[in-house]
Protein backbone atom coordinates (compact mmCIF):
# COMPACT_ATOMS: atom_id res chain seq x y z
CA UNK A 1 0.00 0.00 0.00
CA UNK A 2 1.42 3.63 -0.79
CA UNK A 3 2.39 5.69 2.01
CA UNK A 4 -0.63 8.26 1.54
CA UNK A 5 -2.86 5.38 2.18
CA UNK A 6 -4.03 4.54 -1.57
CA UNK A 7 -3.88 1.31 -2.80
CA UNK A 8 -0.84 1.40 -5.11
CA UNK A 9 -2.33 -1.47 -8.09
CA UNK A 10 -6.10 0.09 -7.38
CA UNK A 11 -4.48 3.81 -8.06
CA UNK A 12 -2.60 2.09 -10.72
CA UNK A 13 -6.04 1.43 -12.70
CA UNK A 14 -7.26 4.41 -12.22
CA UNK A 15 -4.36 6.15 -13.64
CA UNK A 16 -4.59 3.68 -16.69
CA UNK A 17 -8.21 4.45 -17.38
CA UNK A 18 -8.00 8.26 -17.23
CA UNK A 19 -5.53 8.08 -20.17
CA UNK A 20 -7.81 7.87 -22.58
CA UNK A 21 -9.06 11.04 -23.45
CA UNK A 22 -10.64 13.00 -26.73
CA UNK A 23 -7.10 13.79 -28.07
CA UNK A 24 -5.51 9.77 -26.54
CA UNK A 25 -8.95 7.78 -27.46
CA UNK A 26 -7.02 4.54 -27.66
CA UNK A 27 -3.68 3.20 -26.63
CA UNK A 28 -1.36 0.51 -27.42
CA UNK A 29 0.39 -1.58 -24.04
CA UNK A 30 4.21 -0.28 -25.07
CA UNK A 31 2.99 3.52 -25.20
CA UNK A 32 0.70 3.63 -22.17
CA UNK A 33 3.40 2.49 -20.05
CA UNK A 34 5.86 4.90 -21.25
CA UNK A 35 3.65 7.89 -20.82
CA UNK A 36 2.68 6.61 -17.54
CA UNK A 37 5.70 5.49 -16.76
CA UNK A 38 5.35 1.55 -15.84
CA UNK A 39 6.28 -1.61 -16.63
CA UNK A 40 5.32 -2.99 -19.92
CA UNK A 41 3.84 -6.12 -18.01
CA UNK A 42 2.32 -4.36 -15.13
CA UNK A 43 0.16 -2.60 -17.73
CA UNK A 44 -0.60 -5.53 -19.89
CA UNK A 45 -1.93 -7.58 -16.46
CA UNK A 46 -3.66 -3.77 -15.72
CA UNK A 47 -5.69 -3.46 -18.81
CA UNK A 48 -6.49 -7.24 -18.52
CA UNK A 49 -8.04 -6.46 -15.55
CA UNK A 50 -9.99 -3.94 -16.68
CA UNK A 51 -11.06 -5.46 -19.94
CA UNK A 52 -12.26 -8.46 -17.87
CA UNK A 53 -15.05 -6.21 -16.12
CA UNK A 54 -15.91 -4.28 -19.61
CA UNK A 55 -13.73 -1.08 -18.55
CA UNK A 56 -11.77 -1.39 -21.70
CA UNK A 57 -11.90 -3.27 -25.14
CA UNK A 58 -9.29 -4.19 -27.28
CA UNK A 59 -9.26 -4.38 -30.55
CA UNK A 60 -8.36 -8.16 -32.20
CA UNK A 61 -6.77 -6.75 -35.09
CA UNK A 62 -4.57 -3.21 -33.77
CA UNK A 63 -4.31 -4.89 -30.34
CA UNK A 64 -4.69 -1.26 -28.90
CA UNK A 65 -7.29 -0.60 -25.99
CA UNK A 66 -10.57 2.06 -26.14
CA UNK A 67 -12.69 2.65 -23.20
CA UNK A 68 -15.32 -0.23 -22.66
CA UNK A 69 -19.04 -0.02 -22.14
CA UNK A 70 -19.01 -0.22 -18.43
CA UNK A 71 -17.40 3.40 -18.07
CA UNK A 72 -20.87 4.51 -19.94
CA UNK A 73 -23.02 2.48 -17.65
CA UNK A 74 -20.95 4.51 -14.70
CA UNK A 75 -21.08 7.85 -16.10
CA UNK A 76 -25.31 7.30 -16.62
CA UNK A 77 -25.45 6.50 -12.97
CA UNK A 78 -23.05 9.67 -12.03
CA UNK A 79 -24.96 12.15 -13.76
CA UNK A 80 -28.54 10.56 -12.46
CA UNK A 81 -27.15 10.60 -8.84
CA UNK A 82 -26.86 14.60 -9.05
CA UNK A 83 -23.40 14.38 -7.40
CA UNK A 84 -21.79 16.63 -9.95
CA UNK A 85 -25.03 19.25 -9.07
CA UNK A 86 -23.91 18.59 -5.37
CA UNK A 87 -20.58 19.01 -6.08
CA UNK A 88 -20.71 22.68 -8.17
CA UNK A 89 -23.35 24.34 -6.42
CA UNK A 90 -21.12 26.29 -3.80
CA UNK A 91 -18.86 27.02 -6.70
CA UNK A 92 -21.61 28.45 -9.16
CA UNK A 93 -23.27 30.17 -5.94
CA UNK A 94 -20.12 32.23 -4.85
CA UNK A 95 -19.69 32.82 -8.50
CA UNK A 96 -22.92 34.69 -8.89
CA UNK A 97 -22.57 36.25 -5.77
CA UNK A 98 -18.92 37.22 -6.94
CA UNK A 99 -20.04 38.61 -10.00
CA UNK A 100 -23.65 39.46 -10.14
CA UNK A 101 -24.41 37.23 -12.82
CA UNK A 102 -26.02 33.89 -13.41
CA UNK A 103 -23.64 30.83 -13.15
CA UNK A 104 -24.46 27.90 -14.76
CA UNK A 105 -22.66 24.32 -15.72
CA UNK A 106 -23.79 21.92 -18.82
CA UNK A 107 -22.33 19.15 -19.96
CA UNK A 108 -22.52 17.54 -23.57
CA UNK A 109 -25.63 15.73 -24.34
CA UNK A 110 -25.63 14.57 -28.34
CA UNK A 111 -25.11 17.66 -31.19
CA UNK A 112 -26.44 19.76 -27.53
CA UNK A 113 -25.26 20.77 -24.74
CA UNK A 114 -27.81 20.42 -21.08
CA UNK A 115 -28.00 22.34 -18.32
CA UNK A 116 -26.89 20.77 -14.77
CA UNK A 117 -26.65 23.00 -12.23
CA UNK A 118 -27.19 26.76 -12.00
CA UNK A 119 -27.38 29.61 -9.88
CA UNK A 120 -29.28 32.83 -10.62
CA UNK A 121 -27.96 36.78 -10.20
CA UNK A 122 -29.80 38.55 -8.11
CA UNK A 123 -31.60 41.69 -9.16
CA UNK A 124 -34.49 42.65 -11.57
CA UNK A 125 -31.92 42.46 -14.57
CA UNK A 126 -30.67 39.00 -15.06
CA UNK A 127 -30.54 35.80 -16.96
CA UNK A 128 -32.81 32.49 -15.39
CA UNK A 129 -31.17 29.19 -15.85
CA UNK A 130 -33.51 26.18 -16.26
CA UNK A 131 -32.01 23.49 -15.29
CA UNK A 132 -32.55 20.40 -17.44
CA UNK A 133 -32.78 22.77 -20.14
CA UNK A 134 -31.04 21.60 -23.75
CA UNK A 135 -29.55 23.99 -26.08
CA UNK A 136 -27.45 23.66 -30.06
CA UNK A 137 -24.62 23.05 -29.65
CA UNK A 138 -23.10 25.06 -32.12
CA UNK A 139 -24.90 28.02 -30.78
CA UNK A 140 -22.95 29.87 -27.64
CA UNK A 141 -19.98 29.86 -25.54
CA UNK A 142 -21.41 26.85 -23.75
CA UNK A 143 -20.87 24.40 -26.55
CA UNK A 144 -18.04 26.25 -27.58
CA UNK A 145 -16.14 25.35 -24.40
CA UNK A 146 -17.28 22.27 -24.82
CA UNK A 147 -16.76 20.64 -27.88
CA UNK A 148 -13.86 22.61 -29.05
CA UNK A 149 -11.42 19.58 -27.99
CA UNK A 150 -13.02 17.51 -29.40
CA UNK A 151 -12.42 15.76 -33.60
CA UNK A 152 -13.94 17.96 -35.78
CA UNK A 153 -15.40 15.38 -37.97
CA UNK A 154 -17.13 13.93 -34.86
CA UNK A 155 -18.72 16.78 -34.04
CA UNK A 156 -19.77 17.06 -37.63
CA UNK A 157 -21.88 13.95 -37.18
CA UNK A 158 -23.30 15.34 -34.05
CA UNK A 159 -23.95 18.80 -35.22
CA UNK A 160 -25.37 17.70 -39.12
CA UNK A 161 -24.77 19.14 -42.21
CA UNK A 162 -24.13 22.94 -43.23
CA UNK A 163 -25.42 25.76 -42.68
CA UNK A 164 -26.36 25.02 -39.16
CA UNK A 165 -29.75 26.49 -37.68
CA UNK A 166 -29.60 30.30 -36.90
CA UNK A 167 -30.92 31.88 -34.26
CA UNK A 168 -30.10 35.46 -34.89
CA UNK A 169 -27.66 37.18 -37.13
CA UNK A 170 -24.68 36.32 -34.77
CA UNK A 171 -25.31 32.46 -34.65
CA UNK A 172 -22.16 30.70 -36.49
CA UNK A 173 -23.51 28.26 -38.88
CA UNK A 174 -20.82 26.89 -40.77
CA UNK A 175 -17.75 24.71 -39.90
CA UNK A 176 -15.68 27.30 -40.92
CA UNK A 177 -17.06 29.86 -38.64
CA UNK A 178 -17.10 27.11 -35.36
CA UNK A 179 -13.70 26.51 -35.95
CA UNK A 180 -12.86 30.18 -35.47
CA UNK A 181 -14.64 29.86 -32.00
CA UNK A 182 -13.26 26.89 -31.27
CA UNK A 183 -9.77 28.01 -31.75
CA UNK A 184 -10.34 30.56 -29.35
CA UNK A 185 -11.04 28.30 -26.50
CA UNK A 186 -7.78 26.26 -27.59
CA UNK A 187 -5.74 30.31 -27.57
CA UNK A 188 -7.24 31.53 -24.75
CA UNK A 189 -9.05 29.02 -22.20
CA UNK A 190 -12.25 30.47 -22.73
CA UNK A 191 -15.34 31.41 -25.33
CA UNK A 192 -16.92 34.20 -25.37
CA UNK A 193 -20.77 34.99 -26.89
CA UNK A 194 -22.58 37.90 -27.98
CA UNK A 195 -26.23 37.10 -28.34
CA UNK A 196 -25.67 33.68 -30.62
CA UNK A 197 -28.77 31.76 -29.40
CA UNK A 198 -30.89 34.58 -27.55
CA UNK A 199 -30.02 38.24 -28.84
CA UNK A 200 -30.67 39.91 -25.74
CA UNK A 201 -28.05 37.64 -23.78
CA UNK A 202 -24.22 37.54 -23.68
CA UNK A 203 -22.23 34.83 -21.60
CA UNK A 204 -18.57 33.53 -20.83
CA UNK A 205 -17.44 30.26 -20.42
CA UNK A 206 -14.59 27.86 -19.76
CA UNK A 207 -13.98 24.43 -20.15
CA UNK A 208 -13.40 22.05 -17.28
CA UNK A 209 -10.85 19.56 -17.72
CA UNK A 210 -10.29 15.71 -16.16
CA UNK A 211 -7.49 14.20 -16.94
CA UNK A 212 -7.26 16.21 -20.37
CA UNK A 213 -10.74 15.48 -21.24
CA UNK A 214 -13.71 18.05 -21.61
CA UNK A 215 -16.33 17.09 -18.69
CA UNK A 216 -18.54 20.11 -18.42
CA UNK A 217 -18.81 24.46 -18.96
CA UNK A 218 -19.12 26.64 -16.57
CA UNK A 219 -20.71 29.98 -17.87
CA UNK A 220 -21.24 33.70 -16.54
CA UNK A 221 -24.34 34.78 -18.32
CA UNK A 222 -27.19 37.99 -18.40
CA UNK A 223 -27.88 40.67 -20.18
CA UNK A 224 -25.95 41.28 -23.50
CA UNK A 225 -25.33 44.24 -23.26
CA UNK A 226 -24.00 44.34 -19.58
CA UNK A 227 -22.07 41.18 -20.03
CA UNK A 228 -20.22 42.55 -23.12
CA UNK A 229 -18.72 45.23 -21.17
CA UNK A 230 -18.02 43.17 -18.55
CA UNK A 231 -15.77 40.86 -19.92
CA UNK A 232 -12.52 41.53 -18.48
CA UNK A 233 -14.12 41.67 -14.76
CA UNK A 234 -15.55 38.34 -15.42
CA UNK A 235 -12.79 36.75 -16.51
CA UNK A 236 -10.82 36.19 -13.42
CA UNK A 237 -13.26 35.27 -11.45
CA UNK A 238 -14.71 32.76 -13.68
CA UNK A 239 -11.20 31.07 -14.57
CA UNK A 240 -10.95 30.79 -10.86
CA UNK A 241 -14.05 28.95 -10.07
CA UNK A 242 -13.26 26.44 -12.66
CA UNK A 243 -10.18 25.22 -11.23
CA UNK A 244 -11.74 25.35 -8.19
CA UNK A 245 -14.37 23.25 -9.61
CA UNK A 246 -12.21 20.86 -11.02
CA UNK A 247 -10.44 20.37 -8.34
CA UNK A 248 -13.57 19.06 -6.44
CA UNK A 249 -14.16 16.80 -9.58
CA UNK A 250 -10.37 15.11 -8.93
CA UNK A 251 -9.78 15.47 -5.16
CA UNK A 252 -7.11 13.01 -5.16
CA UNK A 253 -5.11 14.41 -8.03
CA UNK A 254 -1.99 14.29 -5.96
CA UNK A 255 0.09 12.61 -8.28
CA UNK A 256 1.86 9.40 -8.20
CA UNK A 257 2.20 6.69 -5.14
CA UNK A 258 5.42 6.10 -3.51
Amino acid sequence: MASSGLLQTADRAMQVLLSFSDQRPEWGVSELGRELGLDKSVVQRLLATLASRGFVLADPETRRYRLGPAISQLARVAERSGALSLIARPVLAKLARETGESAVLNVAHGGSYRTVAAVDARGPLSYSAIVGHVMPGHAGCSGHALFAGQPVEEVRELFGPEPLTRFTPNTPTTYAELAQRWQEVADTGMSVSDGEFDANVGAIAVPLLLAGATVASLTLIGPAERVSGRIDDLTAPLRAAGADLSSRLAPGDAGPPS
